[in-house]
This record gives C-alpha cells, structure tokens and sequence, in this order.
C-alpha cells in the first residue's frame, strides 16, 4: 500500500474487533453467528479464531459478496461451506439468498457483525447489513456491530439515492460518499426504519478507539480482490460508475481502480490489457489492449482532498467516439446512480460543475440527517 501519511504522528487507531473488553463478556454462554469476511482481523488474526480460542461457541459464519476468504468475482454466486479452520458451516448470503432464513437462524443467541466497509454506496456490505439486520429483528436476535473505520469518511459526495432504481448496489436513500462507519449506517438503517415494515432492530456497536474521520486509516488487507490498496479505495467512488460503460477500470490488471481506458480511445498514450485472474475471472475487455488513463502518480493527499469527482468519466465520455454505445445498453449504469438524470445530463452536453452543483441541497439535507447517527466527532 502507498505509505505517503497526512499526519505524521497520529494516535494508533483501534478497531472494534480489537477492543474485546467491551463486548466479549456479551458472547459468553451465548451460541453465537457472525458475518464475517477476510477482513474481519484481530492484530493479523481472524476474528473466528480469535473468539473460538477464547471459548466463545461460534456456532455459524454468515458469508458476503466476493466470499468468506474474499477471492471471488464481483456478483459471483457464492456457495455453503465449511470453515477450514473451526470447522464452522459458513452459510452465504450472495448465493441463493441474500437475507437469512429462520432456519439459519434458529438456535443462534446473538449475531455479530465484522465488515471492512469502504464508505461508498454500491459497496454491497451495507445492503448486507441492511438484511442481516432485518432478519435478526423478526427473530428477535440482538446484533452487535464491531465497527472500522471508512476511508473515505471525511467526504459527502454525488447524489443522493432516490430509490428509483433500488437494487443490491443501492438499498437507501444516501450519496455515493456517505462519510459514515459501517457501525454509524447501522445506526440509522434502525434509526429511520428503513427495514421491512419499520421493524427495529436490537443493534449495539462497538466503536473504534482514537478514531476521527480526518485520520488517514490504511486497511490492512484488501476489503475486496479489485481495492487492493489505499488509492485504489479513494478512486473507487468516481471510477465506479464505469461498470456501467463500456470502459475498463483495470480489473484484470495489477492496479485495477487506479486506471480506466478502452480500445476505441486514441488521443490516449497509456496502454493495458485486462487478463484473467483471481477475483477478475472475466474482465471487461479481456486480453484487449485498452487506451486510458493512469491514475497511480496522482498524490494521495490531492485524491484525499478530492472525494467524488465526475471528472474521470466525463473525460472517458469525451474521448470516447461513438457516444451512443458508451453507456451499457443493460441500463446499469442508471442503476447504479439510482435514475437515469445523470446519464442524460452527461448526453445533453451539461458541464461537471453544473451537475456537480445539483447534488448540492440534497447533500446538506443528508448531512444534517445524518448528525443523529455519528459516533465519531
């Protein structure tokens, strides 16, 4: 990862996971489930490990998008397993179901919840929180959420979702940066009864320890295979919305989210060529040499300042030659954004500032929203 810091000395951040003081007394005698990934770490151990040798009886794993080891494709259907480890069934909830059922529900005393999350909208954590918090309310099973820390925390940035097109990758009405922990978007998922029929959930967090949202905080281990650094994280938010383009966005390559191209751009001298690989089994694009744009030389302190910027896809979108094709014709990009009002405002010609400028009221309302969630000032 970039080792570039904005602060030289800055306080040693804690994560919830770590601070086991304030919750492992709630987990014992308890027959406990946990949605858990790759990046559920304690000091470099997994947290599953590090309960199970505490003596806590962990009796389920709840698994997300890209799998409990966090190797699979994005929107890859992900199958039942067993941990290799404890021995623990791992049960998946983005393979048949993404909510889950009574029946693996049953027996369980209390849930935990231990995601890296990246602070951006279509990252699917948050919709997982969304029905793991869902269902253990109509069970009845409190949840604890052992918070981190977003990245991308000191920003608000694009629209805010209308629910239009409400999908997987846009469950609630939030911008793009919503510049929330994982544990504070619990807090208002319950808060504003966004679950099914205003049900409310019994949710507990635990917050991290000498964090602030201006703190640079750099993961240690990829939340997901295609951010596998720190400026592949703070570029996500804006290079997102190529999914919906015909435009790569380097998955395939050594530095996917740090840089976008495609064969039909010229004026362009940075070339690349997605191939197959773990996590990017089929790139857009593959084994085609793309023209783009390398954003590795980019500082991280000018990509921690910018937040979202559109400035990336509308440069694509210019360069592109055959305007009519550049958006997918499977309407994802509009679902993505959550309508179709910035796809056409790109099509009729609008500069980034104006649109820029017409996220502006509805990012404050948010913002203002938002205050009665936050756990870190």
């Amino acid at each position: 990862m970039d080792k570039e810091i904005l602060n030289p000395d800055p306080p040693e951040i804690s994560v919830g996971a770590e601070r086991l003081e304030l919750y492992l007394s709630k987990l014992e005698g308890k027959s406990v489930g946990m949605l858990v990934n790759q990046s559920s770490l304690v000091s470099g151990t997994h947290l599953v490990d590090t309960l199970v040798s505490r003596g806590v009886n962990v009796k389920r794993i709840f698994s997300p998008e890209h799998g409990f080891r966090g190797t699979a494709d994005r929107g890859e259907k992900i199958k039942d397993d067993v941990d290799s480890s404890t021995g623990v069934p791992i049960v998946s909830l983005y393979g048949s179901s993404k909510k889950p059922t009574m029946e693996q529900l049953e027996g369980l005393d209390i849930l935990v919840f231990d995601l890296q999350e990246v602070g951006v909208r279509f990252y699917t954590y948050t919709s997982s929180l969304h029905y793991f918090l869902e269902a253990a309310a109509e069970a009845d099973i409190p949840v604890i959420i052992l918070d981190r820390p977003n990245p991308n925390g000191r920003h608000l940035g694009g629209n805010v979702h209308s629910l239009e097109k409400t999908s997987f990758v846009g469950l609630h009405p939030v911008p793009i940066l919503h510049g929330m922990t994982i544990g504070e978007y619990g807090r208002m998922i319950v808060g504003e009864g966004w679950l099914a029929d205003a049900i409310r959930a019994n949710l507990e967090v635990i917050p991290c320890g000498n964090y602030t949202r201006d703190l640079r905080y750099e993961l240690p281990i990829r939340p997901s295979p295609n951010l596998p650094n720190l400026r592949s994280i703070l570029l996500y938010p804006s290079l997102c919305l190529f999914e919906g383009t015909v435009v790569s966005v380097g998955r395939g390559t050594a530095h996917p989210f740090q840089v976008y191209g495609h064969p039909e751009i010229q004026e362009e001298s940075f070339q690349f060529t997605p191939r197959s690989s773990v996590g990017a089994k089929y790139p857009v694009l593959e084994n085609e040499s793309c023209k783009g744009w390398d954003l590795r030389a980019i500082p991280l302190e000018e990509l921690e300042q910018e937040g979202f910027t559109l400035k990336y896809l509308m440069s694509a979108y210019q360069a592109f030659p055959d305007k009519t094709s550049f958006f997918l014709e499977t309407g994802f990009f509009d679902t993505l954004f959550g309508n179709s009002s910035l796809r056409k405002m790109i099509q009729e010609g609008r500069s980034e500032s104006e649109i820029m400028k017409s996220f502006e009221e509805e990012l404050s309302s948010f913002e203002e929203l938002r205050k009665k969630y936050l756990i870190y000032n």
